[in-house]
């Protein structure tokens, strides 16, 4: 990190120990969102990290954007998760919207008074999100908008959907991409989902029956709307790989303080060999998903993504985060396993992010079809 890295991280790390921490157990219990945190982020300057500065933005790197990730979700992934799809609305508006789309939704956004939602999975479209069923019918002055969308993140707290409906044919040459929001006529929530983790995080289904969108909401053209939503996955998927890292790291931190505190047969298990391995073995693996998150960003900040490191970044850093938080309430013992010590929350939390933006499964998928490339190029 270098000096201005480190004093984002510590003034950071003050407003999470402050406004936070503090919440998070009643919170969890209770699946309750604050929207006062969120603006509260947002007045400290990262709920819009990366965006141009004329936008509201403070206009970041990426690896800077990775810290701020990192640190957030080091005492609460949720609200690193809601900061991390607003920030991917706002990068999506950015690209592909135009002056007008900017003007009009990235200033809410970018200063966190308003949170934006990306909705493109559906009940039968999840890893094969080209087969979403929600359409949009041309009719005079917009698009008239049917159908349902599933596991939305932020869903009812978001003012601001980017939505993927079929405007065309079958596949993903038939999806456009529209500016949705909240209050727009036709559309409603469907039931809050019922989670594992992430509770303070709403997770709900978007209904649209008949809802007119204006032609002035579609990004881009029809038909462009599956490029819309891949051109967001290199930049998401770092996003979910830095907050893995700030999960992992949390429950080290928890594991190792509590073992050099502990006693058993009148020794710190600390010092118990057996420990030592486990401890060392999270550390190590740990850091090598913070390095490897940076890489990708760093393909990312010199605009060359590398679409096979990102994909490497968020499976390392997420099966990193659920290995680390596992051994962590392991380390504890029985008291892990409850809410007394944050380490069970964790361990939920983590299990998700092996889920969310692309499966860690699709991840090696991603990574092999850039290995056969490579190999084949150079045969």
């Amino acid at each position: 990190m270098n000096d201005f890295q480190k004093e984002l991280v510590m003034n950071l790390r003050k407003f999470c120990q402050d406004s936070i921490e503090p919440h998070m157990e009643h919170d969890d219990a209770d699946g309750k969102f604050r929207m006062e945190i969120f603006q509260g982020l947002g007045e400290y300057g990262v709920t819009g990290v990366t965006l141009p500065e004329e936008y509201g933005g403070m206009g970041l790197s990426y690896q800077d954007y990775c810290y701020v990730l990192e640190e957030i979700a080091k005492f609460s992934v949720p609200y690193a998760v809601t900061v991390s799809v607003s920030s991917m609305v706002q990068t999506i508006l950015k690209n592909y919207g135009n002056e007008a789309q900017k003007a009009k939704y990235l200033p809410a956004l970018t200063s966190g008074q308003e949170i934006g939602a990306f909705a493109l999975s559906e009940s039968h479209a999840g890893s094969d999100a080209a087969n979403l069923k929600t359409t949009a019918k041309k009719v005079e002055g917009g698009y008239m908008l049917n159908g349902t969308k599933m596991w939305i993140t932020s869903g009812g707290i978001a003012k601001t959907y980017i939505v993927m409906a079929r405007t065309g044919g079958e596949g993903a040459k038939g999806v456009s991409a529209f500016i949705v929001r909240d209050g727009d006529k036709g559309f409603s929530f469907g039931k809050a989902e019922k989670k594992m983790g992430w509770k303070t995080s709403p997770t709900r289904e978007l209904v649209f029956e008949n809802c007119f969108v204006p032609t002035e909401n579609l990004l881009l053209s029809e038909g462009e709307g599956f490029k819309v939503a891949m051109g967001g996955l290199d930049r998401g998927r770092v996003a979910i790989a830095a907050i893995g890292v700030g999960c992992a790291q949390r429950a080290l931190d928890e594991a190792v303080r509590y073992s050099l505190t502990r006693q058993q047969f009148k020794q710190n298990i600390f010092d118990f060999q057996g420990l030592q391995f486990m401890l060392s073995d999270m550390a190590t693996e740990t850091e090598a998903s913070r390095l490897l998150v940076h890489s990708a960003a760093l393909s990312l900040d010199s605009e060359t993504p590398n679409s096979k490191l990102c994909s490497m970044a968020k499976l390392k850093a997420t099966d990193t985060a659920m290995q680390v938080t596992t051994d962590a309430v392991q380390v504890l013992g029985g008291v892990g396993y409850t809410s007394e010590y944050p380490v069970e929350r964790f361990m939920r939390d983590a299990k998700v992010l092996q889920i969310v933006e692309g499966t860690n499964q699709i991840q090696r998928v991603v990574i092999a079809r850039h290995l056969k490339k490579e190999y084949e190029q150079h045969a």
